[in-house]
């Protein structure tokens, strides 16, 4: 029977399933760094170490959750964008781009001033900013001013926990994939070697 089974599709067959069965042990990989890092973030939620403007263009994994206290003397770009207040009420993150003033050639930093139900931007020119690094997209960070500034009221507090480590049940529909193919291929293939058996 071995002989009689057509080489490349099987060949084909098993190479896909071999890279699903792979893909789903990196999920799990990458399900206990996520787990480390959460660890990591729950910990810097909680150190006295402020960070530094100068920090935040280097590494984002290094700095999140980690609590900030700066000068910004020059306020850019002003935004509002949907956001949720410290009850959990819907309605708009007030956002300004920050120049330190302690140091020049650290980059633009965004500083989500407070929370409001107005879409108008707050008067805000620059002052003091103490806060939390929040992550914000993929690679980018913000503060989350903590206490809020412009007389606006408090935003939702940046939470680890609100990070979602989905890798378990991506590793499983990789797996899932694997098995659905090798039933399907066998199928196909019972299906061929009935129709081309001569005791058929």
């Amino acid at each position: 029977m071995i002989r009689r089974l057509p080489l490349l599709p099987t060949i084909v067959v098993l190479i896909a399933v071999g890279i699903m069965i792979r893909l789903g042990f990196w999920q799990i990989d990458r399900m206990h760094q996520k787990a480390e890092l959460l660890v990591r973030y729950e910990a810097a939620d909680h150190s006295s170490a402020d960070v530094p403007p100068s920090q935040f263009g280097g590494d984002r994994d290094a700095i999140l959750y980690r609590h900030t206290a700066f000068a910004c003397d020059h306020v850019s770009t002003r935004s509002a964008i949907a956001g949720l207040s410290a009850t959990g009420a819907s309605g708009i993150a007030h956002t300004v781009q920050c120049q330190a003033a302690a140091d020049r050639t650290a980059v633009p930093v965004t500083v989500t001033l407070g929370w409001s139900t107005n879409p108008a931007p707050p008067a805000w020119d620059g002052g003091q900013v103490a806060g939390i690094v929040a992550p914000m997209g993929k690679a980018g960070v913000r503060v989350v001013a903590d206490p809020p500034l412009a007389n606006l009221q408090s935003n939702a507090r940046p939470d680890p926990k609100d990070l979602p480590n989905n890798h378990w049940s991506y590793a499983i529909q990789w797996f899932l994939f694997a098995l659905t193919a090798l039933v399907i291929y066998g199928l196909a293939l019972r299906k061929r070697l009935a129709a081309t058996d001569p005791a058929g």
